[in-house]
C-alpha cells in the first residue's frame, strides 16, 4: 500500500492527504509568520506547501517529463514541420514566445519563492535559534530535517534551471526581503552551482536517511546524490553565450577547475554508496512497475521520487507507456485513456547489447484501441506500432492492477511517482568521476559499472566489463553507454551528451539513421549506412542499417496463455520474453489483463514468416501470425525521405525537399555531403531562451543570447 503524503494544491488553501487521514493545510497568509514557525505542526504544513509547488503540471508533473526531454538517440518527439515554430523544443528549434517556457519559468520561481520563505522563517524559529541562551540547548532535529528538505527542493529546481537556461536570476532570500529590487539580477551559472552545492553540504549532515523518511521525502542520501549531480554538471561542458554577438549560438566550454567539481561528485556519490542504504536488488522492470502500482520501496534503486497524488497530480504513466484510445470519452478497460506520447527513438532498441532485459521491457511496439464486436459492444484490441518512434514502456497507467486503476474516463493525474534520483545514477556518477580523476578506471569504479550493467543481464555480461577496462576512453564510453541504456525517459540522455560535449555528434547520427532508412525505402541506399553501423558498434557487413527488419511478424496473446516450450527455436528472435537457460520466463509483460504482442523478428531481418508448426502450446497456432511493414519512410515520387525524417532534428540538422543535407551553425544552413568530424561540428543550441514575459517584466534587464 502506498503510504506517502499526497499533496494537493488550491488557490486559497493547501491540503495534505495520506492513506488514512486528511489534514487541512492553511495558506501561510492565514497566520503571522511568527506563529506558523513557532508550531511544529504548522511548520510541517508549510513544508507541504513547498512540495506542492514541485508537483504542478508546469514543472515535474508534466512539462519536465514531456516538453523538455530533448531529441537524441534515446528520447524523441517526431516532427513533420518544415519551418520554425515557437514551441518545438525537442527538435532544438523554439523561441521566447513558446508557452511552455513561460509556464516552466513561472512555476520554477514560484517553487523557489516558497522554499526561500520556508527556509528563511524556519531558520529563525525557536526550534533552530537558542532564544534563551540555554547551554544545554540543541536545535530540533525534525525541523533541521525539514529545512534540509526545502533546501533540496530549491537546489533541485535551480539545478534544472541552470541546465536548461544557463545563467539565471538567483537568490536565497524571499521576495519581501528585497522588495526594493524586484528584478533579480542574472547570475553566472557557476556561482549558482557553487551556492547550491555549499548549501546542500551544510544541510546534509543534519538530514535523516531514506530509511527513516522514505523516498517520497528528500533525505540525506538525496542531498548527497544531488550534490554529486550538480557538481558533475558544473565540471562538464555547457554552452556559454557570446555577449558581444547576440546572433552567435555560443561556445561549449568547461571550467578550468573542472576536476575540483569531479572530486566533489566522486566524494558525495561515494558517501551514498558507503552508507549502504541503497542497492539494486529488484529487477529493473520491477522498479517501475512497482511505482505504477503505488509501491514505495525505501532501500533499493529509488533515492527520491517526486510524490504525486492519485487523481490529483502527475502525468507519469499517462505520458509514457502505450497509447490507450477512448471512445466518447471512455475506455473499455478500467484505466482511462493514455496519450502514450512520451516516445523513444525508433532505432534505440538496436543500440542495446543482446540479452539486455531493459531492451525488452522499455521499447514498446504496441498500443491499444477499441473495436466494435459482432454484438455491437466495444472491446479492446492491441495493434503493432509501426511508426517513427516506439513507446517508452518504463511506466504506464495500464501496468496497474484493475483494483487500483483510475477509472475509464480518467486521463492524467495518475499519481504515479517519478524517480528524480536513483541509486543506479549514483553508481555511474561515481564511475565516471573516478575514471576522469584517476586517468582510468579504479577497481571501485569498475564495481559500480558492473553493478548497474549486471542487473540488466541474466548471469551478467563479463565481456562488456572486461572490454571497458582497457583504457580511460573505453571506460568512459562504457559508462556513457550504460547511462544510455539505463535512463530512457528520465530527462537524462541529452544532458549527458551536453556535459560530455558529444551532443552534436549523436544528433548527426540520430538524424542519419532516420534519413538512411527513408532513403532505402524511397530510392536506394543513402551512402551513410556503413558509417552508422561502425558508429553504433557493428561491422559494416553485419550492421543493422543494412538489415533492418522491414517486415515484422507478430500475434496477440495474454500472459496467462504463455507456454514457452516451443520458444527455444526462436529464443534470440522473440521480442517480449526473456528466458533463462532452462527456458523459464524471467521477465514478463507487466499487465495481466490486456493482450500483448509476441514479435518474431524485432531486431533482425527474417527471411520468412515463422514456422508455426514448430511452435507448440498456449494457443500459438490458433492465434496465427500477422505482419506489418516497418520503415516505410520514403517518398517514392521525390526519391527523398518523408518529412518526419527530414525535420525531427530541424534546429541542428535537416534535409530539404531536394534531398540536400544541412547542418545549422549560428542560425545559418551549411550543406554537407560527408559526415563532419566531431571537432568540426557546430555547438548544439540546447539552451532555452528566457521567456518573453520575463524579459518584458525586467524592463530590459534580462537579455537573450544564443541567436534568440
Amino acid at each position: 500500500m502506498k503510504t506517502k503524503n499526497i499533496i494537493l494544491t488550491a488557490v486559497a488553501a493547501l491540503t495534505m492527504t495520506s492513506c488514512n487521514d486528511y489534514l487541512n493545510v492553511d495558506a501561510p497568509s492565514s497566520y503571522t509568520m511568527e506563529f506558523v514557525y513557532s508550531q511544529k505542526t504548522e511548520i510541517e504544513r508549510a513544508l507541504n506547501g513547498v512540495y506542492a509547488q514541485a508537483l504542478v503540471s508546469n514543472l515535474y508533473g508534466n512539462i519536465y517529463q514531456r516538453s523538455f526531454i530533448l531529441n537524441s538517440d534515446v528520447d524523441i518527439q517526431i516532427s513533420s514541420t518544415s519551418g520554425h515554430a515557437h514551441d518545438t523544443y525537442a527538435r532544438l528549434d523554439c523561441d521566447d514566445q513558446g508557452s511552455d517556457i513561460n509556464k516552466f519559468w513561472t512555476a520554477a520561481y514560484n517553487l523557489i519563492e516558497y522554499a526561500n520563505k520556508f527556509i528563511f522563517w524556519a531558520e529563525k524559529s525557536p526550534f533552530i535559534v537558542n532564544v534563551d541562551n540555554d547551554p544545554e540547548w540543541k536545535a530540533d532535529a525534525q525541523v533541521q530535517q525539514w529545512i534540509g528538505e526545502a533546501k533540496c527542493l530549491r537546489a533541485m529546481i535551480y539545478h534544472d534551471l541552470v541546465v536548461m537556461f544557463g545563467d539565471v536570476p538567483f537568490t536565497f532570500s524571499p521576495s519581501n526581503e528585497h522588495a526594493d529590487d524586484l528584478v533579480l539580477p542574472v547570475t553566472d551559472r557557476e556561482e549558482v552551482q557553487k551556492a547550491i552545492i555549499d548549501d546542500l553540504k551544510q544541510a546534509a549532515p543534519y538530514m535523516s536517511s531514506t530509511a527513516s523518511v522514505t523516498v517520497e521525502h528528500c533525505s540525506k542520501e538525496f542531498a548527497q546524490a544531488l550534490i554529486a549531480r550538480i557538481a558533475l554538471t558544473a565540471g562538464g561542458y555547457s554552452l556559454r553565450p557570446d555577449k558581444n554577438d547576440a546572433t552567435s549560438y555560443g561556445t561549449m566550454k568547461r571550467p578550468d577547475n573542472y576536476q575540483d567539481y569531479y572530486k566533489t561528485a566522486m566524494d558525495y556519490a561515494d558517501s551514498v554508496i558507503t552508507s549502504g542504504t541503497h542497492r539494486l536488488a529488484m529487477y529493473y522492470q520491477d522498479v517501475f512497475v512497482g511505482e505504477c502500482n503505488y509501491q514505495v520501496v525505501n532501500k533499493d534503486d529509488p533515492i527520491f521520487e517526486i510524490p504525486f497524488a492519485k487523481e490529483s497530480t502527475g502525468n507519469t504513466g499517462y505520458i509514457q507507456g502505450p497509447t490507450y484510445s477512448a471512445y466518447e470519452g471512455k475506455t473499455v478497460g478500467p484505466w482511462g485513456a493514455a496519450s502514450g506520447n512520451g516516445r523513444l527513438n525508433a532505432f534505440y532498441r538496436f543500440l542495446f547489447r543482446d540479452g539486455d532485459m531493459r531492451r525488452e521491457f522499455v521499447n514498446g511496439l504496441w498500443y491499444y484501441s477499441y473495436f466494435t464486436a459482432a454484438d455491437g459492444s466495444l472491446a479492446d484490441t492491441v495493434y503493432i506500432r509501426n511508426d517513427y518512434s516506439v513507446h517508452n514502456n518504463k511506466w504506464s497507467k495500464l501496468w496497474t492492477s484493475e483494483g487500483s486503476a483510475l477509472g475509464n474516463i480518467t486521463t492524467g493525474s495518475t499519481g504515479i511517482n517519478y524517480p528524480y534520483m536513483r541509486y543506479a545514477d549514483v553508481l555511474l556518477m561515481y564511475a565516471e568521476a573516478a575514471n576522469e580523476l584517476n586517468d582510468g578506471p579504479t577497481d571501485k569504479a569498475v564495481q559500480c559499472l558492473q553493478e548497474v550493467h549486471s542487473r540488466a543481464f541474466q548471469g551478467g555480461d563479463p565481456t562488456f566489463i572486461a572490454a571497458a577496462q582497457a583504457s580511460k576512453a573505453d571506460f568512459h564510453k562504457a559508462v556513457m553507454d550504460e547511462r544510455k541504456w539505463e535512463f530512457a525517459g528520465e530527462n537524462s540522455r541529452w544532458r549527458d551528451l551536453v556535459r560530455t560535449n558529444t551532443y552534436g555528434e549523436e544528433l548527426v547520427y540520430s538524424f542519419l539513421r532516420y534519413y538512411s532508412a527513408g532513403m532505402q525505402n524511397a530510392s536506394g541506399m543513402s551512402g551513410y549506412e556503413d558509417a552508422i553501423n561502425l558508429h553504433d558498434g557493428y561491422s559494416t557487413e553485419a550492421g543493422y542499417m543494412d538489415n533492418l527488419p522491414e517486415r515484422i511478424y507478430y500475434h496477440a496473446y495474454k500472459i496467462d496463455e504463455a507456454s514457452v516450450v516451443g520458444l527455444r527455436l526462436y529464443r534470440s528472435q522473440f521480442y517480449g520474453y526473456v528466458l533463462d537457460a532452462g527456458y523459464n520466463v524471467i521477465q514478463k509483460y507487466p499487465n495481466q489483463s490486456l493482450q500483448s504482442l509476441r514479435i518474431f523478428n524485432a531486431y533482425k531481418r527474417a527471411a520468412a514468416q515463422p514456422i508455426t508448426s514448430q511452435i507448440t502450446g498456449g494457443g500459438f497456432k490458433a492465434a496465427g501470425w500477422n505482419r506489418a511493414d516497418f520503415y516505410q519512410w520514403g517518398d517514392v515520387d521525390t526519391g527523398t525521405p518523408k518529412d518526419q525524417c527530414k525535420y525531427s532534428f530541424y534546429g541542428y540538422i535537416r534535409c530539404d525537399d531536394s534531398g540536400n543535407l544541412w547542418i545549422i551553425r549560428n542560425g545559418v544552413q551549411q550543406q554537407f555531403s560527408s559526415i563532419p568530424a566531431a571537432a568540426d561540428l557546430p555547438p548544439v543550441r540546447y539552451i532555452l531562451p528566457y521567456p518573453n514575459d520575463a524579459i518584458q517584466r525586467s524592463a530590459g534587464a534580462y537579455k537573450n543570447y544564443y541567436g534568440y
